[in-house]
């Protein structure tokens, strides 16, 4: 017989008989998070632990006032910039906590000098003529700075102050405000240059009570020649596209394998395509062609294919395109692209209405379904050669008689898994990762019960990377793809206030199920409710089926872990989340 043994005691078997021992609700003192050297940038932190109830609990002799029924703390407590110092005591026994508050801000040397690392542009950069090219550096504000590039001398001024956007995490706990921030010691400028070829390497030129010192920014500029073509090929099965070049700029809508444009900008290892998105140059190949990439389009046709129509637009060249869903609308743009249509072939089929394009611009065709229903099922797109294949998902046949949910197949991701993936952690040290299992395999039970197939991304406590989970949603195409997680929250965030159900989406067409599923549980179970949020994760950006990442309560609030790890809970809200899920399906759409 295989078993899977949580972290903590207890054990799950294959028929789902789950047996958790009490030893959650009695644990030892500890403080689980942050660990011992933590180093942030946040101006507080929550301290999570427990210790047996009835004993007291003081951080540096203050005593922690709330706690929950098991004994559980979360405190947030201030942090001084550099070292800060806590002593948490229960028990006669003392845990020290050294925390180091980091400054995110550079400071300015005091002498002649630049501050490491503050030159730029540090990257490589090529950019078409006449662009703008623009240069920073950090030193003494009293200083002058210039930079020389090749028979230019631009000088830099002194930036005071500008507006600082918190990360995108601090959309998660209300806090996410621009933030004025002074700036000593920040120069900047920009210059364009209409010359092509490489410009070299700019050269900084500081002056300072009379002294003069000079330093070469790590990258080198260079312009493009606008009649010299450079074009690539998508060589991943989908290129990511993004709006600047590094990960930390959005997606755009992924570019199919095979997909031709032309660059017109590099930075490091980013390239920028004629279109406007960027891509890493190792998603891409260099063409043998010396001409811009351009396609004429004619005749359109569809034709349905199992679960799907199908609608093939035959172009010369794979060319970049972009994905907008409306309520009751699916929108394609084809770049590069000049219409010849005269003659489209679509007929009756269950998901569209009518098909509308346009010659939105030189070079820029945009094709406009309108929809016989507002939820969208999926889509799908890849190039057949040099032609695009547009799949859209027809919606699920439900049965009339018999179980409610034959013939619909769910995937759940439990989310985590493996001895180094173990997700958050609540205050007895008890893992995200085992009760995200527990709650999936009873939610299976369930959605089986009512007639689903049901498939699990992980059945044990194993390492399961995130691209082999997308892999199972894209190859299974389930009706509906649904993530389990439980919360946690960055450093500022306020663990004893912050809890309730969540959940995420990112595809338009999640947005329904992601809203109705939290109303469903926070109403049924009377749960706190911690929002719906469109964000950017890998288990929601999945095309194929309605994909939400559900976020079912916070490991890190004292009170709450208790409702998690209650085995009675636990089953009522795999029943209720497996009822809300067949009502969902089963609703009436126009």
């Amino acid at each position: 017989m295989k078993i899977f043994q949580p972290l903590l005691p207890g054990l799950l078997l294959p028929l789902g008989l789950i047996l958790v021992t009490p030893t959650l609700s009695n644990p030892a003192f500890q403080v689980i998070y942050p660990p011992n050297g933590h180093e942030t940038t946040a101006d507080r932190i929550f301290l999570i632990g427990t210790a047996p109830p009835q004993a007291e609990v003081t951080i540096n002799g203050q005593v922690v006032q709330q706690r929950s029924s098991a004994g559980h703390f979360a405190p947030s407590v201030p942090l001084q910039l550099g070292e800060n110092t806590f002593v948490v005591r229960a028990q006669n026994q003392d845990i020290r906590l050294q925390i180091k508050r980091l400054n995110p801000a550079v400071e300015p040397p005091q002498g002649l000098a630049f501050a490491p690392d503050s030159l730029t542009p540090k990257l490589n950069l090529a950019r078409l003529p006449n662009e703008p090219i623009c240069f920073s550096a950090i030193a003494n504000p009293a200083a002058e700075v210039r930079v020389k590039l090749g028979n230019l001398t631009l000088p830099l001024r002194s930036t005071a102050q500008t507006n600082q956007l918190p990360d995108n995490k601090a959309a998660l706990t209300g806090t996410n405000q621009p933030v004025a921030t002074a700036n000593p010691g920040l120069f900047q400028g920009c210059t364009a240059l209409a010359t092509p070829g490489s410009w070299g390497q700019p050269l900084f030129q500081l002056n300072l009570q009379g002294k003069t010192l000079t330093q070469t920014a790590p990258g080198s500029v260079e312009i493009l020649d606008p009649v010299q073509f450079t074009t690539v090929e998508v060589i991943s099965a989908q290129g990511v596209a993004r709006t600047g070049p590094s990960s930390d700029y959005s997606r755009l809508t992924p570019l199919p394998k095979g997909t031709q444009a032309t660059v017109s900008g590099r930075e490091g290892d980013w390239l920028r395509l004629d279109y406007g998105g960027w891509i890493r140059g190792s998603e891409t190949r260099t063409l043998n062609i010396n001409q811009p990439v351009r396609s004429l389009i004619r005749s359109i046709r569809s034709r349905e294919v199992p679960g799907w129509t199908e609608i093939l637009f035959p172009l010369q060249v794979p060319v970049p395109i972009a994905v907008d869903q409306g309520r009751q609308s699916f929108t394609l743009t084809l770049y590069n692209t000049t219409a010849q249509t005269d003659t489209i072939f679509l007929n009756q089929n269950p998901v569209i209405e009518r098909l509308d394009w346009q010659q939105l611009a030189p070079g820029q065709v945009q094709y406009r379904f309108n929809l016989k229903s507002a939820q969208q099922w999926g889509y799908k797109l890849r190039y057949e050669g040099s032609s695009l294949v547009l799949a859209l998902r027809h919606p699920p046949q439900l049965a009339r008689k018999g179980l409610p949910l034959q013939g619909i197949k769910i995937l759940l991701d439990p989310g985590h898994g493996g001895p180094e993936d173990l997700g958050a952690r609540g205050p007895t040290g008890y893992p995200e990762k085992a009760v995200t299992l527990i709650v999936s395999q009873l939610l299976q039970q369930e959605l089986t019960q009512r007639g689903a197939t049901v498939i699990l991304t992980r059945t044990a406590d194993v390492d399961l990377d995130l691209p082999p989970r997308v892999d199972l949603i894209n190859r299974e195409e389930p009706t509906v793809a649904l993530s389990l997680h439980y919360n946690a929250l960055p450093d500022n965030g306020d663990a004893l206030r912050t809890q309730g159900v969540g959940m995420f989406w990112y595809q338009a067409q999640s947005h329904d199920l992601a809203v109705f599923l939290h109303d469903y549980l926070v109403n049924k179970l009377q749960r706190p409710s911690y929002g719906v949020y469109w964000n950017n994760l890998a288990l929601t950006r999945p095309t194929v089926a309605p994909a939400v990442l559900l976020e079912l309560g916070f490991m890190i609030n004292p009170s709450e872990f208790e409702w998690i790890t209650d085995p009675q809970a636990q089953r009522r809200l795999a029943t209720t989340l497996a009822e809300g899920i067949t009502t969902w399906l089963r609703q009436e759409r126009p």
